[in-house]
Parts: C-alpha cells; sequence; structure tokens
C-alpha cells in the first residue's frame, strides 16, 4: 500500500491529466502528479530514454531491468521485463538477468552494458576497465545515453520503493 494518496486526476490541469491519460493513469504517474512540474519534466526525459536516440532498445531495456533488480524495484521489473519483450529481449533474457554472468545468452555488447550497469548502480561508477570494455562497443552517443539510462532508473526505482507504489494489474503496461 502507497505510502500517500495517490493523486485524483480529476484534480488536475488539462496537461497534468493528459499526461496521465498518455501513462495510462499509471500509480507512479499519479503519484508523481503530486508535483505536475516535475511530472511533466520526468516524461520528457522518461520519453527521450525510451523512443529517442541510437542506443540499442534491446541493451537499453536489459540495463534498466537489471538497474530495477539491483534496487529491488519489483514495480520497475515487472514493468521493464515486458518493455523489453516488446523490443526483443528474449523470454531467456529476462529470465536470466538476476544471475546474467553465468548466463549465455548475452551478446558481447549486452554484456558488457550489464557489467556497467552493475558498477554504476553497486559502486556509484564503473572501474576504467568495465568502462573501456563498454566505450569499446558503443558510440559516444549510445554510451552516454547507457549511463543516462541506468541514472535514470535507478532514479525511478527509489522513487517507486520510497513511495511503496502499489503494482499495476497485469494487464496494464506502465514504465
Amino acid at each position: 500500500m502507497a505510502r500517500i494518496e495517490y493523486s485524483d486526476p480529476a484534480k488536475h490541469n488539462d496537461r497534468t491529466r493528459e499526461l496521465l491519460g498518455k501513462n495510462r493513469n499509471a500509480n507512479i504517474f499519479r503519484m508523481m502528479a503530486h508535483s505536475p512540474s516535475y511530472l511533466e519534466q520526468y516524461c520528457r526525459l522518461g520519453g527521450a530514454i525510451r523512443h529517442k536516440g541510437e542506443l540499442d532498445p534491446i541493451v537499453r531495456e536489459l540495463a534498466i531491468t537489471r538497474t530495477g533488480i539491483l534496487c529491488e524495484a519489483p514495480y520497475e521489473i515487472v514493468a521493464h521485463k515486458r518493455i523489453g519483450k516488446n523490443v526483443g529481449v528474449t523470454d531467456e533474457q529476462n529470465e536470466a538477468l538476476e544471475n546474467w554472468e553465468a548466463a549465455t545468452c548475452f551478446n558481447e555488447v549486452q554484456r558488457a552494458a550489464l557489467a556497467f550497469t552493475d558498477e554504476i548502480v553497486r559502486r556509484h561508477k564503473p572501474t576504467d576497465a568495465t568502462f573501456n570494455a563498454i566505450a569499446a562497443k558503443l558510440t559516444p552517443a549510445a554510451l552516454v545515453e547507457l549511463q543516462l539510462s541506468v541514472g535514470f532508473y535507478i532514479m525511478t526505482s527509489k522513487f517507486l520503493e520510497t513511495f511503496a507504489i502499489d503494482m499495476q494489474p497485469v494487464t496494464e503496461v506502465v514504465g
């Protein structure tokens, strides 16, 4: 159960209601709508991360889901496993994310991105070896996008857990 009440979409201005509607009135967005201006900017950056840029969407979703796992944010894990499937992440890859190092279903770029993700979340920055390994496989733009994706979803995971956001019903897609 959420730690504070979700905002009521009916009490918001047209722009906030529009953002909530575009995001299926999902619990995370209803909570964030307590601050409409932050909700709007969060959606802008989240949209850029998920729909713009050159980072391979499979790499992005593997990194985002792994971030949710490391941050112990079930809402994020469920949402992004579903989103990942929609962009080409396999069921085997989704299942292997808990213990990706022992899995054989990830290619070199995916493995380097997962190592990078692990170190950002666990160590707060990657070692030189890990950074150099992923930097050798991505363009500078894709590398920036990977780091910002991980950072954004650390923040998102912490938001979800801080407010104890309730899971969405299985039929809804959020994230």
